[in-house]
C-alpha cells in the first residue's frame, strides 16, 4: 500500500484525488495547504483523514509515503523541496519548475537524498500514447518527418488569474505549451534548432505563441499554444510511410488513428476511465515498489531537456520570471 499526501487544494488536486481511487494499493491519507481552512475543506470533500495547515507538517507526517505537488507553477520548486526535505517521494505537477536551474536543483536534491522524484507529465504514462510510441518504434509510419500539435484555450482571463499573473508563473507556454513541446520531444528528442514568436500580455507573459523546432535528420515540429482562442487541441505525427492522428485532448486521447500508405485508416482505442491522472500514480507506485528513484517513462533527463527547451523559447519571446 502506498500512502499518498496531496500538497495544495485546487482543481488539479481534486482531479488527482478522484483518480487515486482507481489505483490499486493506493490510499490518500493527508492533505496540506497554506491555510487550515482550505486543507480541512478539501479533506471533508475527499474523505482525507488528516489536514495540515503547512507544507512542512504534511512533509513530516511519518504515515505519508509519496506527495503529489499540485500548487501553481511558481510554487512547485519550494513545495517539492519541502517534501524532499521531509524524506518523501515526490510527484510534482508539470512544468516541474519555472526554469531549468531550479528543476536541476530538485533533481540533484532528490538524487543526493536517494529519493524518488517525477514530473507529473501524465501524457508520458498514458497507455494509448505509449502504444503510439511503440507503433512508431516498430516502423508503422516510417521515419518521422513532422510533428504538429496545438493547445489553445479561449479565456479571457483577468490579470490576477494564474494564467496571466506573472508571480504565479502565468502564460500559455508553461501551462499549455509544455504539452506540444513534450510530445515533439517524446517522438524526436532534443531539437538542434528552435524558433519562436509570441504576443505578450500587459503582465509580460505570453498569450499566443508559435514554435518551430528542427532536427538535423530533417524532421520538423510546428507547435502552438495560446489563451486567446480555443484551438482543436489535436496532434499529428507524420512519417515517410504514414501518419498517426491524435484527436482533441491529444495528451489523453480517446483514440488514435493510424494511416498507413495504401491501407484503410485504423482506429486504435484508448482508455478514458477516470481523468487520466491515475496512470502517473500507478507509475510512481510501480517505481517505488521496484526501489527506483526515477521513472523510466518520465526520466529526469527528459524533464530537464524539456525544461531547457522551455527556457530557450522564453528567451526568444521575451518572457522572464526572475
Amino acid at each position: 500500500m502506498t500512502r499518498w499526501g496531496i500538497l495544495a487544494t485546487g482543481h488539479i488536486a481534486a482531479c488527482f484525488a478522484a483518480d487515486l481511487r482507481l489505483v490499486p494499493d493506493a490510499e490518500l491519507v493527508a492533505v496540506g495547504s497554506r491555510t487550515r481552512e482550505s486543507a480541512e475543506l478539501f479533506a471533508r470533500r475527499h474523505d482525507v483523514p488528516r489536514a495540515y495547515a503547512s507544507w512542512a507538517e504534511l512533509a513530516a507526517d511519518p504515515d505519508v509515503d509519496a506527495i503529489y505537488v499540485a500548487t501553481p507553477h511558481a510554487a512547485h520548486h519550494e513545495a517539492a523541496l519541502a517534501c524532499l526535505a521531509g524524506g518523501k517521494a515526490v510527484l510534482v505537477e508539470k512544468p516541474c519548475t519555472l526554469d531549468l536551474p531550479t528543476t536541476t536543483e530538485l533533481v540533484e536534491t532528490a538524487r543526493a537524498r536517494g529519493l524518488f522524484l517525477m514530473e507529473a507529465m501524465w501524457m508520458r504514462t498514458n497507455p494509448l500514447i505509449l502504444r503510439v510510441l511503440e507503433l512508431i518504434r516498430d516502423g508503422a509510419i516510417g521515419e518521422v518527418t513532422h510533428v504538429r500539435a496545438d493547445f489553445g484555450v479561449a479565456g479571457p482571463f483577468p490579470p490576477e488569474h494564474r494564467m496571466r499573473a506573472r508571480t504565479l508563473g502565468g502564460g500559455a507556454l508553461l501551462d499549455l505549451g509544455v504539452y506540444p513541446l513534450s510530445l515533439a520531444h517524446l517522438v524526436l528528442g532534443v531539437p538542434q534548432h528552435v524558433q519562436a514568436w509570441a504576443k505578450l500580455t500587459p503582465e509580460a507573459v505570453d498569450e499566443n505563441t508559435g514554435m518551430v523546432l528542427g532536427w538535423d535528420s530533417g524532421a520538423v515540429a510546428t507547435l502552438s499554444c495560446g489563451m486567446v482562442g480555443a484551438t482543436a487541441i489535436t496532434a499529428s505525427i507524420t512519417g515517410t510511410t504514414g501518419r498517426i492522428d491524435l484527436p482533441e485532448l491529444f495528451f489523453r486521447p480517446a483514440h488514435a488513428v493510424l494511416h498507413r500508405a495504401g491501407a484503410e485508416p485504423e482506429t486504435i482505442p484508448g482508455d478514458l476511465t477516470g481523468g487520466g491522472y491515475q496512470y502517473e500514480a500507478i507509475e510512481v507506485q510501480r517505481c517505488l515498489a521496484a526501489g527506483l528513484t526515477e521513472s523510466p517513462l518520465v526520466p529526469h533527463a527528459a524533464t530537464l531537456e524539456v525544461m531547457g527547451l522551455i527556457d530557450d523559447v522564453k528567451a526568444r519571446i521575451g518572457v522572464s520570471y526572475a
